[in-house]
């Protein structure tokens, strides 16, 4: 992509839409839609030219571009005979969606994790009563169950990985039939 690049409406509408998503999943919209615009751009764009296609300010681009890098959604790189950086998201969907997923684990599930572990040791020397440390503790044993899983999950080989997502609620044929099992 150029700068004298247009976006097509369906390259707004999915920028706009990213945008959108991205301010539910906590995100900035603008944010979002820089990544949006990195993410569907087949070259890597300098800020002034994200600044162009999204019409949005320099200031606002550049700390876009510095939360996008630490979260490690977006990547830099330099060209010959041009001081600028230029910038491009992951390009592997796989690497992306695991990039986000890790993300989210550290800055909304973890914390999650170790505050119902407190919550419980809390609630194991007051006057709690019984009924509700119970309920806490399913509550942490759950969520620990989960990130167990998501942690062995995350560790194998991506083939393996990608076998069991291709699998899927397939399954599920071969499970007894009902919620509990």
């Amino acid at each position: 992509m150029s700068r004298d690049m247009h976006l097509t409406p369906a390259m707004q509408n999915f920028i706009l839409h990213w945008g959108d998503m991205g301010s539910k999943w906590g995100t900035n919209r603008s944010v979002a839609q820089i990544h949006a615009l990195l993410h569907i751009s087949p070259d890597p764009l300098n800020a002034e030219e994200i600044c162009d296609l999204l019409n949005l300010a320099r200031s606002n681009v550049s700390n876009g571009l510095k939360e996008l890098q630490s979260l490690g959604m977006v990547k830099s790189q330099r060209k010959l005979g041009d001081r600028r950086d230029h910038f491009t998201s992951i390009r592997d969907m796989f690497d992306l969606t695991t990039t986000v997923i890790e993300s989210r684990r550290e800055r909304e599930y973890l914390p999650t994790l170790r505050a119902l572990e407190d919550v419980q040791r809390e609630a194991e020397t007051d006057a709690t009563p019984p009924a509700v440390q119970e309920r806490i503790k399913e509550t942490l044993d759950t969520m620990q169950m989960f990130d167990s899983w998501y942690s062995d999950v995350s560790r194998l080989p991506r083939a393996v990985q990608m076998a069991a997502i291709k699998l899927g609620g397939r399954i599920a044929r071969f499970l007894p039939k009902g919620k509990d099992g």
